[in-house]
């Protein structure tokens, strides 16, 4: 029971993370691609605005995948914790914690459930498991 239950946390964050990173990278999903999210990017402050795009986006691509996947976890835990990080950083943070107020409380449940997941570990329905 708890192998399914990992299974499905590993799935659903992992794929919403990196379909982000697609946002970033491809437009994907209602996105901006680089250049719009570059250029978001630069009017927070955060430049170069297309380098970063292409990093975050990465990131999240990356990260993502290797979470749904339940391979190189603490890798992917890393990648989507210090994604969120900047979120909250740059972002989020001077708004509070409440998300209803633009705060970091979406971004400090992610940063949860992939330490947790990545201490746990991937369980049995996992890529890691199959290869061993």
């Amino acid at each position: 029971m708890m192998d399914t239950g990992l299974l499905i946390i590993r799935l659903i964050i992992g794929l919403t993370f990196a379909a982000h990173g697609t946002q970033k990278l491809f437009g994907w999903f209602g996105g901006h691609g680089i250049a719009g999210t570059g250029g978001w990017f630069e009017s927070i402050g955060m430049k170069p605005g297309k380098a970063l795009a292409i990093t975050a986006g990465l990131a999240e691509l990356i990260g993502g995948l290797l979470f749904a996947g339940g391979v190189f976890l603490w890798i992917a835990a890393l990648l989507i914790i210090g994604s969120m990080l900047v979120a909250i950083v740059k972002v989020h943070g001077a708004n509070g914690y409440w998300v209803t107020q633009n705060g970091y409380e979406y971004n400090m449940a992610l940063i949860v459930i992939a330490l947790g997941v990545a201490m746990i570990g991937a369980g049995d329905y996992s890529l890691a498991a199959l290869i061993g």
